[in-house]
């Protein structure tokens, strides 16, 4: 392809991005049916056929939901037990009672840091809002003030940390080592998520205009109930998927492929299986034990789902608008003007997966994409270090969310945020774990 043509589809790409955020925050178009048009006008303008782009978009969004539906819906019905039972406001006390004011945020961080190593972000978000949501109330203060610490605890694993996939692909691409990546990702990720959870987040929280500390997805006890759940049952609850998908983790990094107790921790590590037992689990120890009859724990189970339609739809648009794009040749469009550039590796590696989820919105393909790029150069320069390169292309996939990435509408919808307030807080704030990992790397490359 050309220049011109390259700068022509990243042009396209840019006034598709700016025409999305007015059509959501000025003209109040529903974000589904925005994300809709921008994907149509992206495609007509990059010159594909229009059945091609319909096809794209739906593949996009079937991608997507085909991996977050089910997690996100088992995920509300465990939230909403947790909430309805009084779980939630056990565990948010114990948030408030052992930790000072100041250091709740601390708290926050590390817990979704540590719950998100073995769980996909999307899982972590519905498992941790119940918790969050009572803890923010509890203390009187807006919700995004607690929320942005959990996602950004969560966002530091999901893009550096194995075994998501983003790393685990470009570690297999790069041949690189998973021990030394693990610690290595383990040393950048942690003072990260403690430093953006604990004292960025809240900083971006007291400058955004959100409300109380209420969410559209998780809501208040519908129920009456009989006693509330001792704290280890409801923390047993709330980990059951973690330690399930931990277990999952653990198998694949220990026991040989042909082992049946590697297929069956992988089955049950699966996160839907996780999370279906979780939410199994949750029904039984938090309403079951807790004064819920069945007819009240079927309402319970039939209320949890309806306001996650919502964030289904915009969700499963975003990963349409995402497919649109890198099936018009934008990403690709990226990685060449990137890889043209004569820079140091790890920079380069940070730029083209930075470049590449600007342009796409998804960290797994920045990441994909960028060692695919990479790996004839790593191959003929054997002293350059594969475990950074891997850790500065997480780094990079991590920056500037914004309207083509579906992580952006389920933090917008999770913490009750406008579009606006979105950009203000978990934009700025991904783009900060970005740039602090990527410097962390560089300090590491002078060390090791």
């Amino acid at each position: 392809m050309s220049p011109t043509h390259d700068a022509g589809l990243l042009l396209l790409a840019g006034a598709a991005v700016v025409g999305l955020i007015v059509l959501v925050t000025w003209c109040r178009f529903p974000a589904f049916i925005a994300l809709m048009i921008a994907s149509l006008l992206v495609g007509l303008g990059a010159g594909r056929n229009p059945s091609e782009i319909v096809k794209s978009f739906s593949e996009g969004v079937g991608s997507l939901l085909g991996s977050v539906a089910m997690i996100l819906g088992l995920g509300a019905i465990l939230g909403k037990a947790l909430a309805a039972s009084g779980g939630a406001a056990q565990l948010g006390s114990f948030l408030i009672d052992e930790f000072p004011k100041r250091w709740t945020a601390y708290a926050i961080a590390c817990a979704a840091f540590v719950i998100g190593i073995p769980v996909f972000f999307n899982a972590g978000l519905v498992l941790l809002i119940p918790v969050v949501i009572t803890a923010a109330g509890q203390r009187g203060i807006p919700l995004v003030g607690f929320g942005l610490p959990m996602v950004a605890g969560l966002s530091v694993a999901h893009g550096l940390i194995p075994p998501h996939p983003g790393p685990i692909s470009a570690i297999g691409i790069l041949h690189a080592d998973l021990g030394k990546t693990i610690l290595y990702s383990l040393l950048v990720g942690f003072p990260i998520a403690l430093i953006t959870g604990a004292v960025i987040a809240p900083t971006l929280a007291a400058h955004s205009a959100s409300g109380g500390a209420e969410s559209p997805v998780v809501g208040d006890d519908i129920v009456p109930k009989k006693a509330d759940p001792s704290l280890t049952v409801a923390l047993l609850t709330i980990l059951m998927p973690v330690i399930l998908m931990l277990l999952g983790a653990i198998a694949d990094f220990w026991l040989p492929t042909s082992s049946t107790l590697r297929l069956i921790a992988d089955w049950l590590g699966n996160p839907i299986i996780a999370m279906l037992i979780g939410s199994l689990f949750s029904l039984w120890s938090l309403a079951r034990h807790h004064g819920f009859n069945k007819h009240q724990m079927a309402r319970l189970s039939e209320e949890a789902l309806p306001p996650i339609a919502a964030v289904l739809l915009v969700v499963g648009a975003g990963g349409g608008f995402s497919r649109v794009l890198i099936d018009s040749g934008v990403g690709a469009a990226v990685a060449r003007q990137a890889t043209s550039l004569n820079i140091p590796p790890l920079l380069l590696a940070w730029l083209i997966a930075a470049l590449i989820r600007i342009a796409t919105g998804s960290a797994t393909v920045a990441i994909t994409t960028g060692a695919g790029l990479l790996a004839p150069i790593t191959a003929a320069n054997p002293v350059l270090n594969r475990e950074l390169m891997v850790l500065a292309l997480g780094a990079g996939s991590l920056v500037l969310s914004h309207v083509n990435d579906g992580g952006f509408w389920l933090v917008k919808e999770y913490l009750n945020l406008t579009v606006t307030q979105t950009l203000r807080t978990w934009t700025i704030l991904e783009t900060a774990i970005s740039l602090l990992a990527f410097i962390l790397v560089i300090l590491l490359s002078f060390i090791i």
